[in-house]
């Protein structure tokens, strides 16, 4: 009896660690730290770093197009066979002039330095800049959108829970009522309509219910997205929705305005991206303006052909050339890339000016929507309450005889919507917060 004892015990030890090894995850999360992994694992966050690497690689290239450039090659060429060419002058003997050397070996060593090129190599640096610069905006900008994105997944999560708990607490309420109204039938004190009116609305709580844990399902699938956990985490959130918050409130809207125009990362990646497209401007403008190199070069060469009479032997020589070019007509080329580019400036210039617009708009609505959600808390709460004490008052009038099923089963509605409006209410308060800050820039 002992052995049979031991042996369950060992196979209910071994079932209860495959059960735990199968378990999914857990993960406990406030939502900061949830931001903080949603930075840590966003693929778009790299994705622009990556861009940023490349815009800094432009401009390091950029920049090194005013240093000097050296070059270093080597060649051998074999040719065919070829008369040699021999003068013989009187009184001298014969001189090979021109000597058949079939394998011919060269060297080369060569310099260039731009001297003068109307600043267009200044304006690419200048651009190169600007646009590097603008990526960092860019990332600033996606870890803001990460932010706001991540914040409403949690906040969606934590209220579709909530939603679910709530619902719970109604059916257990409704469970109640529906045995009640079944021995009030069973007695012959109520009719069947009481029953069935019970147990449709009990139905619609379940069915409530159901969409709430979908719902929460589905917000928890989009944060393990965006968190890059492993699929079937369980995420539980540690932060609770709090009818105390006063987040955002009574800010002044120019002040809040007027730090968004400030503070906005895509605002000032364009006007930055503005500056960029001036400058390339200069530099579709600079090329029609002469240009100035200056070209150094060292030769060793078996055979040195600059050397006559050539001759099978290594030999020196070296060049120094200034070289100075200027295209007085191209057909309008020079011309048409220039208008190219300042047009594209004029462009993003108005684009930045539809900004500055649109974000005084948005601000302004993240605003409102602020102010209404925290004026909808309170309105939400005082429902909670007065629902709670119509549904206490009714269910005593209900038991006492004096008030219809009806009556009841109306209050106990009325009391979840309220419930429910009051759980949304407080989300509403967090994620208008969230896209508050998001317009704002913080």
């Amino acid at each position: 009896m002992n052995g049979r004892r031991r042996l369950m015990a060992i196979v209910m030890l071994a079932a209860a660690r495959v059960t735990a090894a199968d378990a999914p995850p857990r993960v406990a999360l406030t939502v900061g730290e949830a931001v903080e992994r949603a930075r840590a694992a966003s693929a778009s966050l790299a994705q622009i770093e990556a861009l940023g690497r490349a815009a800094g690689a432009e401009r390091r290239g950029a920049q090194a197009l005013r240093m000097p450039s050296l070059e270093i090659g080597a060649a051998y060429t074999r040719q065919s066979d070829v008369p040699e060419l021999i003068l013989a002058f009187p009184g001298q003997p014969p001189r090979t002039i021109f000597p058949n050397i079939p394998d011919n070996y060269r060297f080369r060593a060569a310099a260039t330095l731009p001297l003068y090129t109307g600043g267009r190599i200044g304006a690419l640096a200048e651009a190169a800049r600007y646009e590097q610069e603008a990526t960092g905006y860019d990332l600033r900008a996606g870890t803001a959108d990460l932010v706001l994105e991540t914040t409403s997944a949690y906040w969606s999560l934590v209220t579709a829970r909530e939603a679910a708990a709530v619902l719970d607490h109604a059916l257990a309420a409704y469970d109640a009522h529906l045995v009640d109204a079944r021995n009030r039938e069973t007695f012959g004190v109520a009719a069947r309509n009481e029953v069935l009116a019970v147990e449709v609305e009990r139905d619609r709580a379940e069915l409530a219910r159901l969409r709430s844990e979908n719902a929460a399902a589905l917000a928890e699938a989009n944060l393990v997205r965006l968190l890059g956990l492993p699929p079937g985490t369980d995420i539980d959130p540690r932060d609770t929705l709090d009818a105390a918050t006063t987040t955002g409130a009574g800010e002044n809207l120019d002040a809040l305005v007027e730090a968004a125009l400030s503070h906005r990362a895509e605002r000032i990646a364009l006007a930055t991206r503005v500056k960029a497209a001036q400058a390339r401007t200069r530099m579709e403008n600079a090329a029609r303006l002469p240009q100035a190199g200056v070209a150094a070069g060292v030769d060793y060469a078996n055979p040195n052909r600059r050397i006559l009479p050539p001759e099978a032997a290594w030999k020196d020589s070296w060049d120094v050339t200034l070289n100075v070019a200027w295209t007085p007509f191209d057909g309008g080329k020079a011309r048409a890339a220039a208008d190219r580019a300042s047009a594209r400036a004029e462009a993003m210039r108005l684009q930045l000016e539809d900004l500055d617009r649109r974000v005084r708009l948005q601000v302004t609505q993240r605003v409102l929507e602020l102010a209404a959600a925290h004026r909808a808390v309170e309105v939400a709460a005082r429902g909670v309450a007065s629902s709670m004490e119509n549904e206490r008052v009714t269910g005593d009038r209900h038991r006492a005889g004096v008030a219809a099923s009806s009556e009841r089963l109306d209050a106990e509605a009325v009391r979840l919507r309220a419930a429910l409006d009051h759980k949304d209410a407080l989300v509403q308060v967090r994620l208008a917060a969230a896209a508050l800050d998001r317009a704002v820039g913080r």
